[in-house]
């Protein structure tokens, strides 16, 4: 049973995937997309923020719970339908999604069903503060706390095999280290079944033998070990190896015979292992021209679901291991499959599909025909697909010669007749990527005339482990000028406004945000920073306790604050304020447990020193991140507003 999901990585806003490639230095720079652009058919229709984000995000239950139901009449999901984000039931053959919580605070997500009744487990944390935990909805529908303590993180690692325990994975014995502790689903009392000495708890093998931890020895290195439960459980490092190598654990088979792992060991991209735990022996599984990101198998292991990271796309694959052909799917639409999901019999199989201009929508396929039925329509039913636009991939040439991939949203009747204003969007991290798929903040700014260029600076993942790591120990340098070289890229289209191009960000984005405008004040007319670090001296002394070795590998990529305090006090923005001349508006949750409020209080007051314009929103009930739909509606307006006030003309 895979805790991949649990596992906190070392960025402050997105996973941190192993890298894949591209080439790093330009024989020829990617053309933009044609200077001219044909007007759709009809007219586009302009949509308000509160029109966007009444699209409804769905996402099916954990991988490691069961999202089918005993009787497998329903699948069950977690949405924001009412606002917050709850759990629900939908029926496998089609209606209206079943509430199961009604949280109006919280956001309450859907983990897994009972093998055996209409129990479930869900999870929750409070305001945003990330210390989640695992909950049972009874039969009459109250919540029972079964990880309970203020200090507490927990979440579900999954069910034994022979589903006579819950498996949870717990920090109540020592804060910065994850157990592994044992629940009966009967009478909910809990047990030690692996007290873990410091490494990251990755998953457990269905028959409760086997347990595997991955080391980080750094932001570039790692290992595997394996602890046999049975034989007394010492951690055995089972990958050995000279130089720098990444490794990422995916899951044990469903017969507890072999464990599957990704490593870039080989190359620049991530490929999948197999090692075999009777023997000991490793052979290689699967490779392909981008790295992997997924490899797991349905609950007889008859069905491998493969996925790869090609140029900012998931393509996954389901394989039929028994004829060794992909499972062939009709009824789906154009997009990306997601998460995908099986029943235990493993007749149905749940999937959900996105693209560009359609949001996480939620299919089920009768494994026997192919024949899958659409069970959400999850986009706002008063907007038109067509009113969206889709998004191209383009390069730009960075510092070196470096090529910098990018994800161009263009809105409808951009030309050189009919300039429009821009925005340099900037991902998370630090190592996060920005990827197709829809955004209802993206397309809500493009659909009131703002091109978005969604750039991936060196140091982000999916391009290479090169290509990755050019950023260690050198953030705030060439890859914010990465993307002032956006900015400089989107003013050369003649469809662009040159004169108004704005930065924004979230998270690490936020911070590259902000720096832009200290560091390049001239660069950008404006800059939005969302949930962003702005004091690296503040942030990396005061990173939450149950992020324990993960602390390590972050301090290895940027810097260790007991040794590098001078160059983070270089970096950072909150330093250098009295250079900021541009407006800036500063988006922060007062439960942001990795931004702390107080860094964006003293930005905003260091900036306001300097009579320019600083809009400032803190959201009492918000973490690092949006978990409700009103704050994200909120947001939204006042990032078009802000943007309509000082950057278009």
């Amino acid at each position: 049973m895979s805790n991949a999901h649990l596992r906190t990585r070392v960025c402050l806003a997105a996973l941190i995937a192993l890298a894949t490639a591209v080439p790093l230095v330009a024989q020829a720079q990617t053309p933009a997309p044609p200077q001219t652009q044909a007007e759709p058919p009809s007219t586009p229709r302009t949509y308000s923020a509160a029109d966007f984000f009444k699209t409804t995000s769905f996402g099916l239950a954990s991988g490691s719970g069961l999202a089918f139901s005993p009787d497998g009449a329903s699948v069950l999901v977690s949405s924001d339908v009412s606002g917050v984000f709850n759990a629900y039931a939908i029926p496998v053959t089609g209606g209206a999604p079943v509430p199961l919580t009604a949280s109006t605070t919280n956001a309450t997500y859907a983990e897994s069903y009972f093998p055996n009744d209409a129990r479930i487990l869900v999870a929750a944390d409070r305001g945003g503060d990330e210390r989640s935990h695992v909950y049972v909805r009874e039969l009459d529908g109250t919540l029972r706390d079964l990880t309970p303590g203020d200090a507490v993180k927990a979440n579900l690692i999954g069910w034994s095999g022979d589903r006579s325990e819950i498996w949870v994975a717990s920090n109540a014995r020592d804060t910065e280290t994850f157990d592994i502790v044992a629940i009966d689903p009967t009478t909910y009392e809990s047990r030690l079944l692996f007290q873990n000495t410091g490494m990251t708890l990755a998953a457990i093998s269905a028959d409760g033998r086997w347990v595997v931890l991955e080391e980080r020895l750094g932001s570039a290195d790692g290992n595997i070990h394996l602890v046999d439960l049975q034989a007394g459980g010492e951690p055995r490092l089972i990958t050995p190896h000279e130089g720098s190598a990444r490794y990422r654990v995916f899951d044990f088979t469903p017969d507890s015979q072999a464990l599957m792992f990704g490593s870039d060991a080989v190359g620049e991209f991530g490929r999948g292992y197999r090692y075999d735990l009777a023997t000991g022996s490793t052979t290689e599984d699967l490779k392909g021209d981008w790295d992997l990101t997924a490899l797991s198998y349905s609950p007889t292991g008859r069905y491998r679901i493969s996925a790869f990271n090609a140029d900012a796309r998931t393509e996954l694959t389901v394989l039929d291991t028994t004829t060794g052909r992909a499972v062939a799917l009709a009824g789906v639409p154009e997009g990306d499959i997601g998460t995908v999901r099986f029943s235990d019999d493993e007749r149905r199989m749940a999937f959900t599909v996105a693209s560009d201009t359609s949001p996480n929508d939620i299919f089920v396929a009768d494994l026997t025909t192919g024949h899958a039925l659409r069970l959400t329509t999850a986009l706002n039913p008063a907007m038109r697909e067509d009113d969206l636009v889709e998004a191209t991939v383009v390069r730009y040439r960075g510092e070196g010669d470096v090529m910098i991939p990018a994800i161009l949203y263009r809105p409808h009747g951009a030309s050189a007749a009919n300039p429009v204003p821009a925005i340099v969007l900037v991902h998370g991290g630090p190592g996060g990527q920005s990827r197709r798929g829809y955004s209802a903040m993206v397309q809500h700014l493009v659909n009131h005339g703002y091109a978005v260029l969604a750039a991936n600076n060196r140091g982000s993942s999916g391009y290479g482990k090169t290509f990755l790591h050019m950023d260690d120990r050198r953030h705030g340098e060439a890859d914010l000028r990465d993307i002032v070289a956006g900015g400089d890229w989107l003013r050369a289209q003649d469809w662009i406004a040159d004169d108004q191009v704005a930065v924004m960000g979230g998270s690490y984005g936020g911070y590259l945000a902000v720096a832009a405008l200290a560091f390049h004040p001239e660069a950008f007319e404006a800059g939005i920073d969302i949930f962003g670090v702005t004091n690296w001296v503040r942030t990396l002394t005061s990173i939450p306790a149950w992020w324990g070795a993960q602390r390590a590998t972050l301090y290895d990529e940027m810097g260790d604050p007991a040794t590098d305090a001078e160059r983070h006090r270089r970096i950072s923005p909150l330093f250098h304020a009295e250079n900021i001349v541009k407006p800036l508006l500063v988006v922060q949750g007062a439960n942001d447990p990795r931004v702390l409020q107080i860094e964006s209080d003293e930005m905003v007051a260091a900036v306001r020193a300097n009579d320019v314009p600083v809009e400032y929103i803190v959201f009492p009930d918000e973490g690092h991140g949006f978990r409700k739909r009103d704050n994200r509606v909120a947001a939204q307006e006042a990032y078009l507003r802000f943007l309509d006030t000082h950057v278009r003309r």
